[in-house]
């Protein structure tokens, strides 16, 4: 009896070993998927025509906050939208109608997820069981397929144009002189650079140094201006302008002797005839010297 006794205590160990070992296991692999067990939960549905390597356990999104994760992948191909998804999300996370699962790329290693874009909250939510709406993002491919090659289609004519335009104007000869004139521009740019630099360095100082110095001579010229008294000075001028008038109205004027010689006709003419009778009688003097000198040598007086 004993030994059937032990017999079957060692039988409901090994079970219980084997049942702990079990639940061990379950709990490692869902921890491992990311499924908390003790966490309750929601499912919801999405329905995708392609799920582009969507896998169970993949993380299920709200601006980056991981909510849930994907169960389970149904698929039938039968029907156009072939994969329904059953999403497990946080059971206190209520998501509001017009909740949407947008499928997208988890990150360079190439996984995918699904994000929720949550609805404009109206006071109706989405119940455990129902079906939420999806989205599919246009892929890179695509977009370059549907916007970018026709574009391109357009452009491409346009640049076999331009390089043949491009062409011609390249193997112009006027290019290559052009480019000779511009070189030789530069090397004068430089060296008249090079002539500004040494400039800069010799003559300015020189330069700055004679303008200081005429700057002092200008302020020591103030000076001796502000010194000036310019009142008496103008006050001067004017009495001599003054003066200046005074004498040339009496000029004008027929008063004084330099006005009447000035502006009397009968003494000019007076003095005109005057002259005449003058050098009439230098001519009759030199022509009859006789008739007004009269001189001896010996002391006899001539008739």
């Amino acid at each position: 009896m004993n030994k059937d006794f032990l017999a079957k205590s060692r039988e409901v160990r090994i079970g219980l070993v084997v049942a702990i070992a079990i639940g061990l296991l379950f709990f490692g692999l869902n921890y491992l998927k990311g499924i908390n067990i003790f966490s309750p939960t929601n499912y919801y549905i999405a329905i995708y025509k392609n799920v582009d390597g969507l896998v169970p356990s993949n993380a299920v999104y709200i601006k980056g906050y991981k909510v849930g994760q994907v169960d389970k992948i149904v698929y039938d191909f039968s029907r156009d939208s072939s994969f329904m998804v059953y999403l497990t999300i946080n059971k206190d996370l209520k998501l509001p109608k017009g909740t949407r699962a947008e499928l997208a790329d988890e990150g360079l290693v190439g996984g995918k997820q699904l994000n929720l874009v949550l609805g404009s909250v109206s006071g109706t939510y989405y119940h455990s069981g129902d079906l939420i709406e999806s989205a599919v993002p246009a892929t890179l491919m695509e977009t370059i397929k549907t916007g970018v090659l026709p574009n391109l289609e357009k452009i491409v004519p346009k640049l076999d144009s331009l390089i043949t335009n491009l062409n011609k104007v390249a193997s112009d000869p006027a290019i290559g002189k052009s480019l000779a004139s511009i070189q030789r521009t530069t090397s004068n740019l430089d060296e008249t650079s090079a002539q500004l630099k040494s400039m800069m360095h010799k003559d300015v100082p020189q330069i700055l140094t004679k303008v200081n110095k005429m700057a002092d001579n200008f302020e020591s010229v103030s000076s001796n201006l502000r010194t000036i008294d310019f009142a008496s000075t103008i006050a001067s001028v004017n009495q001599t302008l003054a003066n200046l008038a005074s004498a040339t109205n009496k000029l004008n004027s027929k008063e004084g002797t330099l006005g009447l010689l000035l502006n009397d006709k009968t003494l000019y003419v007076n003095l005109s005839n005057m002259t005449g009778s003058a050098n009439d009688l230098m001519v009759d003097l030199k022509a009859h010297p006789k008739r007004y000198v009269h001189f001896s040598v010996f002391g006899k007086k001539d008739k």
